[in-house]
This record gives structure tokens, sequence and C-alpha cells, in this order.
């Protein structure tokens, strides 16, 4: 069967099926997810995307793959065989459109030959066109980060938002989206797998019309811990990059900024939308389609902004599996970006690498099977090099979160998912988090992790 995978960046869970402003915010995707399996629990292993996309393309956690931090020039990065690698040693046409921000040793480029449109594709279109794109650098913020090296200053994107001035057919992720349907009705005696990487919902927060002014910023549900901190939260939570960036906001940035960031789902969903209708009109019955996110985005909630932290709203994730006549289903156990390469494998009828950390989620996508209820681990370690430490594991009801100098949480997500009181200490949890320490702390002894829990 052929491949679509569809992938967007910093997009929640929640956004799938949500309604602001008496919009779908999501309608394509909406439609994609009432023929699929979705796994409502879905989760990153880490929230941050060079890591977590890395993890995804070779089912194996990031402290053993060795990226463990937007590590760009693939420093510390290991010689594992991605999927993509793995489907064209198989016969495919492998099409990769976007930036894959996948870091390997040898790169992933040199596993080829692919068919590959990148993001720097973007500025020659737009040079042919005669258009001048908008600079960006009110949209940034220098911070200090603390890494383990020294200080270093790093720029992130802050939470401004604003109008781009130009046409939405020229934005960034409607040129993918046309390299996307320009490759899936290419003419092939073979069949095909393309990975779409769009770029939206991921800051900057400046919009196109006419999705700058699809949500009303004053006409937007936000959730009730927009710019709340969690009680018993541990103090140096306030000291990541995640807090800070959102230590100056109000409850109208809050609002403008999920208007922009809502705008940008909705774009991206309308890019989704053009690749699937053009596979549908080609070989759509002979496609295995998947759609997910490489990490989630805060928005404000436990008052943290972009992702970098553990709370759901960043490490949770959509994921959606549909295949040829499959049935529609909702699945709410816990899984993981390490299930996706063994499970695509699986369902194209081909062997999964030896050595991976995932397990095959193939017979709950084809028959409808319970999956076993087994622990999702993720890591974070710092955005541009190792500093702020955090090792979580989620299982059932429970969530549990380590972070250097033994700070560490532990939340109810069924009595509380907004996860706003933290029951590390708390006499009457005192077995489940010791429970869930020992799982974490197993899991990291078993892969490789520096850090001693």
């Amino acid at each position: 069967m052929n491949l679509l995978f569809l992938m967007t960046d910093h997009q929640r869970a929640d956004t799938i099926g949500m309604v602001q402003d008496g919009k779908e915010v999501t309608p394509n995707l909406n439609q994609l997810a009432a023929a699929s399996t979705v796994f409502e629990r879905a989760y990153t292993t880490c929230p941050l995307c060079v890591p977590a996309r890395t993890a995804l393309a070779t089912g194996v956690y990031p402290t053993q793959h060795g990226v463990v931090c937007n590590d760009w020039r693939g420093t510390n990065a290991g010689d594992f065989k991605p999927i993509h690698q793995t489907l064209r040693e198989a016969g495919y046409d492998v099409g990769m459109i976007g930036a894959d921000h996948i870091k390997l040793k040898p790169a992933l480029m040199d596993r080829g030959p692919f068919h590959t449109i990148g993001f720097q594709d973007h500025p020659p279109y737009l040079k042919e066109l005669g258009i001048e794109p908008p600079s960006m650098d009110d949209y940034r913020t220098d911070i200090l980060e603390d890494l383990e090296s020294g200080p270093r200053k790093s720029s992130f994107s802050n939470y401004r938002t604003g109008l781009w001035p130009l046409p939405a057919e020229h934005f960034l992720d409607m040129f993918l989206a046309r390299e996307a349907v320009s490759f899936v009705n290419r003419k092939r005696d073979k069949h095909f797998a393309l990975f779409l990487y769009l770029w939206a919902p991921h800051p900057p927060l400046c919009v196109p019309e006419p999705f700058h002014s699809m949500f009303d910023p004053d006409r937007i549900d936000l959730p009730e811990n927009v710019g709340v901190v969690p009680e018993g939260e541990p103090p140096n939570r306030r000291n990541g990059i995640a807090a800070r960036m959102a230590e100056t906001a109000t409850t109208e940035d809050w609002r403008k900024a999920w208007s922009a960031h809502l705008g940008l789902t909705a774009l991206a969903d309308a890019a989704v939308g053009q690749v699937l209708d053009a596979a549908a009109r080609g070989d759509a019955k002979e496609t295995v389609t998947m759609f997910m996110s490489d990490h989630g985005d805060h928005k404000g909630q436990h008052r943290m902004y972009q992702k970098m932290d553990m709370y759901e709203p960043a490490l949770r994730v959509p994921m959606m599996m549909r295949i040829p006549e499959g049935t529609a289903r909702r699945v709410t156990t816990p899984v993981t970006h390490l299930d996706v390469l063994p499970t695509t494998l699986d369902l194209l009828g081909l062997p999964a690498p030896e050595g991976g950390d995932g397990r095959s989620l193939a017979s709950s996508v084809r028959d409808g099977d319970a999956l076993t209820d087994v622990p999702v681990y993720a890591q974070y370690s710092g955005g541009g090099g190792i500093s702020d430490i955090r090792r979580a594991v989620v299982r059932g009801r429970y969530k549990y979160v380590w972070s250097t100098d033994d700070q560490v949480e532990l939340f109810d997500l069924e009595e509380d998912p907004l996860e706003m009181v933290n029951l590390a200490g708390d006499v009457g949890h005192r077995e489940e988090e010791e429970e869930m320490h020992g799982l974490c702390r197993a899991w990291a002894e078993e892969h490789g992790d520096w850090v001693r829990l």
C-alpha cells in the first residue's frame, strides 16, 4: 500500500474536533478522524522538535539515539535506520516535503535518494514571483539559557501576533501542500510513501488572511488555567524557558495568541485537506494515511508558552491512522511516538528494524484489538543544549515528572486533567509516587540515560 504521512508542528491534541468562535478549527482532520483509529492519549517522546522527530523516525528513545536537544548539526546523533530508508529499500518512491528535523549519522539525506522539497525552496519560489517576504524579527525574543556548558543567549519565537501581509497561497505551508499534491499526482510504476512535514501552527504567530481573522480573540474559550501556576509546582519550573517566555503575558495577550495559533492550525488543516483530496482522486483505496504532530504547545496554560516542559498541552499530540476499508474507533490507552515506526511498517507488511523501543499498534488499527496499558515515557534535557532536565512517565491515570534536585510532580489525570494539583509528597499517594519513580528510573537506566534518578 501507499503511505501518506502528514505531520504538523506545535499542534495541540485538543484542536481535533475543537470549535471556537462558532467554527470548526480542523474540518478536514475531523473528517479524516471520522474514518480513522484516533489515539486520544498519544504522547511525544520529547516536547522539542529534533529529539521528538528523530525518535519518531527511528522508533528509538532520545537518550538512546543521542539527540536529546535541538542538536541541529547532529553532533551526538547515532546510526539508526529511519523509516524513510526502510521504505526506499523496500522499493517505495519516497518523498519528503517540509522540514524533517531528523538527525542521524550518516545524515538522513545521505540514505536516499528521496524526492525532497524543503524550507530552503520557499524563498526562491517567492523571489521568482518578485515577492519580498516580511521580516519576522519582531516575533522573536532573546533569552539567556543557563546551559550545563555555561550561559548562552538563544532566540525563541514569542507570543506576539500579527498579520502576514501576503496572500495565503504564498505562505510556506500552502507552498509545501502544492508540492505534496504534485508528488502524489506523479505517474509512477511503484507505490509511494510521502512524508509531508508542515510548519504551522509553529510560531511566529504571523498569520495570513483569511486565517488571521478567523477566530475573534474576544470569543475564544480559554482553558481555565491559562496564566495560572499549579499548586505545589516545584520552584525550578519558573526558571525554564517555557515559563520565562510567558512571564509578562496578560490575558489579552493569551487571547490574541490563541486566535493566531488556531488560525495557523486552520491553515495547516486546509493544506492537509488539499493533499487528502489529491490522494482520494488517486489510489486512496491502497493508501495508509497517518496524521500527528511532533509535540503540542502550552499556550499560556500553567503560565507557560511554547513547549519545553512536561504538562499535557505540550506532551500530548494528535494521532490518527486510517487504513483502506478500516473502521473508525477511539483508543484511550496511552501510546507513544515510539510506536509509530513499528505500526507503520506492520500495516505495510514490512518488518521493523530490531532494537526499537515501541510496539506495533497495527492489530488495534486493523481489528480493534484492545491495547495493553503499558507505561509511556518522555524526556526533556534543554533547548539548545543540556539545561533543564525532566523525565516523565504516564501509566493509566497517573503522570510522574522528575527533574534535577529531585523536584517531582505527580498528577491524577482523571481527577485533575488540567494538572493543577501536584500530589507528590502526599501521604495518600505515596505508593503511586514510589511506583512511578521506579518505572522512570528503570527506563532511564535501560536507555543510556546519563541522569541518575
